[in-house]
């Protein structure tokens, strides 16, 4: 559990308690980070990994924004912000419909959950990397990362939207979804130990 300060806005300390109750499926770990300090007044980020088989398969952060006064970029006094990343197998990263894919996969995971929320914005970025010299007898990886924020309708909801990502980083790592309804498409799993 965190802290969020006994100075804190009571919906401010709520919101934090509901996202430090949430249990989102057994292959993503929830942990708390220090939050950034000159972003909003209040501010709670956790850290989140998937991982099956002992193998670190995407990773990410979520943090949420208070401001009492509001922010008028935010259209609101919340917001949250997160990144998702996950490495990809060459052929994946090279499709030229991936970012709007992945994008999608927000956007439907949060409508999934009926989570009313106003200005999303975002990123969708695929690096791909080759290594020379001393680093020649590494594989090539590429990777995918997912820059998000949007403002919570509701911040009652901010476990929602946490459960909504989790889900979004888990099928980046390439696992089904929980939950059988309409088709999904997950990514293909890398092969080998996610690095950093």
């Amino acid at each position: 559990m965190s802290d969020p300060g006994a100075g804190a806005p009571s919906t401010f300390r709520q919101a934090v308690a509901a996202l430090d109750a949430v249990r989102p499926r057994p292959e993503v770990t929830l942990s708390p980070l220090p939050p950034p300090r000159r972003l909003a007044p209040y501010a709670h980020a956790m850290g989140a990994s998937v991982s099956e088989g002992g193998e670190e398969l995407a990773d990410g952060r979520f943090v949420l924004l208070h401001d009492p006064a509001g922010d008028d970029s935010w259209g609101g006094e919340f917001r949250v912000v997160t990144l998702a990343r996950a490495d990809l197998e060459p052929d994946v990263a090279g499709d030229p419909l991936l970012p709007e894919v992945a994008w999608s996969w927000l956007t439907e995971a949060l409508s999934a959950r009926a989570l009313p929320l106003d200005l999303p914005s975002g990123t969708v970025t695929r690096a791909d990397s080759a290594f020379f010299g001393g680093l020649a007898e590494r594989e090539g990886k590429a990777e995918l990362e997912l820059r998000a924020s949007w403002t919570p309708a509701d911040p009652g909801d901010a476990a929602g939207h946490l459960l909504a990502w989790c889900g979004l980083l888990a099928q980046c790592a390439g696992l089904p979804p929980e939950s059988s309804g309409a088709p999904v498409t997950a990514l293909p799993r890398r092969r080998g130990p996610r690095s950093s």
